[in-house]
């Protein structure tokens, strides 16, 4: 499972729900994984990088991801699944002024209605300098796509920026965020930075205003998600004036981006905490949750929980791993959608942390009525070994309180890495189950897995991930119930 740690993450997935009565609950039912078709003359995707899912409605998704061709350039990738057939993906075309090779990674994609979404990502120009653009969807055909013009004091020669994430609250109104290079004279800093499409047009970006922090705040950005078209959060990293590293959060509250600030840690976090937060989502209208990690006093790196309302953080909380977890669990986040709210009040999360053993394991744990109950041990299928180094839990997308799905990948008995997804019915975990992946492939390697999924009730979900196929080649795939 390829994993961008707290510096990088898909798509926010934020269910499209409708409550069952919790006798007609029941865990969907999974296709086996279908290969995606790239476009002509592709030969397969780098490193696995088919990792971002948005669903405006039922049966109505978007997947992104990269691919390459014979002359090894890499090109933007979406692929479209449109009343609940998945179409001939189609490659994003780069900006006017692209290198021959443009080396596009498309990170998330983010629709606001059927047919209208936004995709983001970075790519190389002809001088060199990796810079980072927006494309758009109207009425189901993409547009080219352009370059986001960086805050005024960016480095003009020598940039290495990047849109990392993006949420459409609608139709034609999307906010992004990322990280880019500024120009100041002694030394270039890492900074963040925030962009709104309004009406269909993107606005210059605007650099996020900081805490005190270090001369090089080394700014990281992982997600972003929306409760409203004016009411948008922000989730990552930067390096306070201290010289520790802090969870960063930065408000869009009825329209203005707020300054940044740092999320209050839990009471035994370390003074050197190196906290930062890898997963966000948001409640339309309502309230937001992050997850993220911190340093305890004794060293151990822990799992973390806090929620939002009107731009106000609450302090956050500790999250308690298996009973079977080692003195120093090592919580380890993906980045790709590991946490999924229902309510308000009853999220679940999940991961990757370290037994008493010393062996990895993917985790889940669950917030019901506003408290958090320890985390289980995501049970594998009859042929699993161990969540393995490169698994755990990558995403979630919970319908209804209590009722959720969950998606990764695990070590098998035979050394190899398999796809997994698990339900929870009624506020129980079930046994994880093992994909069958196409065209008889036996792994789906150490950056395949499934990164993204997305469940509009309680039985029709669709995910999306890669597997490899060759000795080197990694394929995309897709998965219903």
């Amino acid at each position: 499972m390829r994993y961008l740690r707290s510096a990088v993450v898909t798509a926010t997935l934020v269910s499209l729900a409708m409550a069952l009565p919790a006798s007609a609950i029941v865990s969907p039912s999974w296709t086996n994984a279908r290969q995606v078709a790239l476009p002509k003359g592709a030969t397969g995707i780098p490193d696995g990088f088919f990792s971002s899912l948005s669903c405006a409605a039922q049966d109505n998704c978007e997947a992104a991801g990269s691919y390459s061709n014979a002359a090894g350039e890499v090109q933007g990738l979406i692929a479209t699944d449109s009343n609940g057939r998945w179409t001939a993906p189609v490659s994003l075309a780069a900006p006017a002024g692209a290198a021959a090779n443009p080396g596009v990674t498309v990170y998330q994609v983010s629709c606001g209605a059927v047919a209208n979404c936004a995709a983001v990502g970075s790519y190389l120009n002809r001088s060199g300098d990796v810079v980072p653009f927006v494309d758009n969807e109207r009425g189901a055909h993409w547009q080219r796509a352009l370059t986001l013009s960086l805050p005024t004091n960016a480095l003009v020669k020598g940039q290495d920026a990047l849109v990392r994430a993006v949420a459409c609250a609608s139709a034609n109104t999307c906010s992004a965020i990322g990280t880019y290079q500024d120009n100041n004279p002694v030394a270039s800093r890492t900074e963040g930075f925030v962009a709104n499409e309004r009406s269909g047009h993107w606005g210059r970006a605007r650099q996020i205003l900081l805490p005190a922090s270090n001369y090089n705040p080394f700014v990281t950005i992982a997600q972003i998600a929306c409760s409203s078209s004016a009411d948008c959060v922000g989730v990552g990293s930067f390096i306070n004036a201290n010289d520790v590293t802090e969870a960063l959060v930065v408000d869009e509250v009825n329209g203005p981006w707020h300054r940044g600030e740092a999320l209050t840690l839990p009471s035994d976090a370390s003074r050197f905490a190196g906290a930062s937060v890898s997963e966000v989502t948001c409640l339309n209208n309502s309230s937001c949750s992050t997850f993220g990690t911190f340093n305890s006093s004794t060293g151990a790196i822990e799992a973390m929980s806090a929620t939002e309302t009107g731009g106000v953080w609450t302090t956050a909380s500790e999250l308690t791993m298996p009973a079977n977890a080692a003195a120093n669990p090592h919580v380890f986040l993906f980045g790709f959608g590991g946490i999924a709210c229902a309510s308000s009040d009853d999220c679940s999360v999940g991961g990757q942390y370290k037994d008493s053993a010393g062996g990895y394991q993917g985790f889940l744990e669950d917030e019901t009525n506003g408290a958090w109950s320890p985390a289980v041990e995501l049970t594998l299928p009859s042929n699993g070994s161990s969540g393995g180094q490169n698994g755990g839990i990558v995403a979630l997308s919970c319908p209804s309180a209590g009722n959720c799905e969950a998606s990764g990948s695990y070590l098998d008995t035979a050394g190899n890495y398999q796809a997994v997804v698990v339900g929870e019915v009624n506020g129980v975990w079930q046994h994880g189950s093992e994909v069958t992946l196409p065209s008889g492939a036996v792994t789906v390697g150490v950056d395949g897995g499934i990164y993204a999924i997305n469940c509009a009730n309680a039985t029709s979900c669709v995910g999306v991930g890669s597997f490899l196929k060759g000795a080197t080649t990694y394929e995309g795939f897709t998965l219903a119930s």
